[in-house]
């Protein structure tokens, strides 16, 4: 469990790390490029979110194929969820480079910056059905348990994006100075390279079996379905999360994107243990050692648990020190300490609800995901975070809302993991 989750969890932290170093070698050009790198990257990165069915839903399907002995169909899971990527991100492309100059303009009312914006998306929107095509790789190769070589591809390609982006941002080691779009041009470079390393690899393992598959396809779009749903009401709650704390005051905003940030990188850490929980219970359930597939839900959930107990202690002992590694800004200091204590009783609700996330995906259950997702969305975190803004209750409103968001998904998680019906 823990290889899989060790392997998983330098897959999810690669990317954040790149950008964090593009967005400082950007950030020597000046604010107007550092402002139209931070918009463009937003809109790839949306359009990322939305489609991870293609790595997790693959999982689960080639997860439970190889578990019941049949690798071969577990690798035909990628071929055919490599169409899906190929035609998805060739209409992305399409609508991405025509559209690019009228969705930056949506989302930063400055010209300049606007254009710059859309000028790297409409370069690096090219790079997109690379990035589908990685996703799709990930997923069958966590399905059969290869947990090496997508570590190396993601790792490699990346590497030589940050070494583009250096040269060809500032024009060094006799690369020439592009500016903005140098950093374009490192993004689908190294995005491209990993793309084809996963293809390459897909074809390896298929023997250039690459024929498609429409009855497996359309299962495949009908899991991707519920899944974009479950992300799509995420991106809601953050986004109104992110608009109702802006009206509350700059610090406050600033305290909650603080905040939010430690989150997230908390997220990608008890993810890692729910992408190797999917691993092995589609596996066991692919095997139908059904007695096997419950004693991991338990197992995940108890390591997840004690990861959450370690981080909790770090932010309880490190309450003073911690913010002040964002800033020395006394208001926003001040802001962060609400939502602060928050975080902390979040965090082992989380850890149940990321484990058993991983169970179920890992049993296909994403129908049931969907649901909870959306009813702890629309029943709980909207109606708090709009009384909130209403009421004036502050970074306080917001944080109960996501915390009774957590509440109702750990509800409807536990309770399907004990019914059994996941198994079936």
């Amino acid at each position: 469990m823990l290889r899989l989750a060790a392997s998983a969890l330098v897959v999810l932290v690669a990317p954040p790390l790149y950008l964090i170093l593009d967005l400082a070698v950007v950030g020597r050009l000046g604010l107007s490029e550092l402002a139209a790198l931070s918009v463009a990257t937003l809109v790839l990165a949306t359009i990322s979110t939305q489609l991870t069915f293609l790595s997790y839903g693959t999982t689960a399907r080639s997860g439970r194929a190889f578990g019941a002995g049949d690798r071969d169909r577990a690798v035909a899971e990628g071929v055919q969820a490599s169409w899906i990527a190929v035609g998805v991100g060739t209409a992305i492309v399409a609508a991405g480079w025509l559209l690019a100059p009228w969705i930056t303009r949506a989302l930063v009312p400055d010209d300049v910056v606007a254009a710059e914006a859309a000028g790297w998306l409409r370069i690096a929107v090219f790079g997109v059905p690379l990035i589908l095509l990685s996703m799709a790789g990930n997923g069958w190769m966590r399905g059969v348990q290869d947990i090496r070589r997508p570590v190396y591809f993601v790792v490699a390609g990346l590497a030589v994006g940050a070494v583009l982006c250096v040269g060809l941002v500032h024009g060094i080691g006799g690369l020439p100075r592009l500016g903005l779009q140098g950093s374009a041009w490192a993004n689908l470079v190294g995005q491209s390279l990993t793309g084809i390393a996963f293809v390459w690899r897909l074809a390896v393992e298929s023997g250039g079996r690459f024929r498609p598959d429409w009855p497996v396809i359309r299962a495949q779009l009908t899991m991707a379905r519920d899944l974009i749903l479950r992300s799509l009401s995420f991106q809601i709650c953050f986004i109104s999360a992110a608009a109702v704390a802006a009206r509350f005051g700059v610090a406050e905003v600033a305290a909650h994107q603080v905040v939010l940030q430690l989150w997230d990188f908390t997220a990608l850490l008890l993810d890692s243990l729910a992408i190797a929980a999917q691993q092995l219970v589609g596996a066991a359930l692919g095997a139908k050692a059904f007695d096997v597939a419950r004693k991991l839900s338990g197992k995940v959930t108890a390591v997840s648990v004690g990861v959450s107990v370690v981080l909790v202690a770090i932010l309880v002992i490190g309450i003073a020190a911690i913010p002040r590694i964002f800033t020395d800004d006394p208001q926003i200091l001040d802001a962060m300490r609400t939502p602060w204590w928050f975080f902390i009783v979040m965090l082992p609700i989380a850890a149940v609800v990321f484990a058993l996330d991983g169970v179920l995906l890992g049993s296909g259950d994403a129908a049931f995901l969907r649901t909870a997702t959306l009813a702890g969305a629309l029943g709980a975190f909207l109606p708090m975070i709009w009384l909130s803004l209403i009421f004036d209750w502050g970074l306080a409103g917001i944080w109960t809302g996501l915390l009774a968001f957590m509440c109702v998904r750990l509800a409807a998680v536990v309770w399907r993991v004990r019914s059994g019906a996941w198994v079936k």
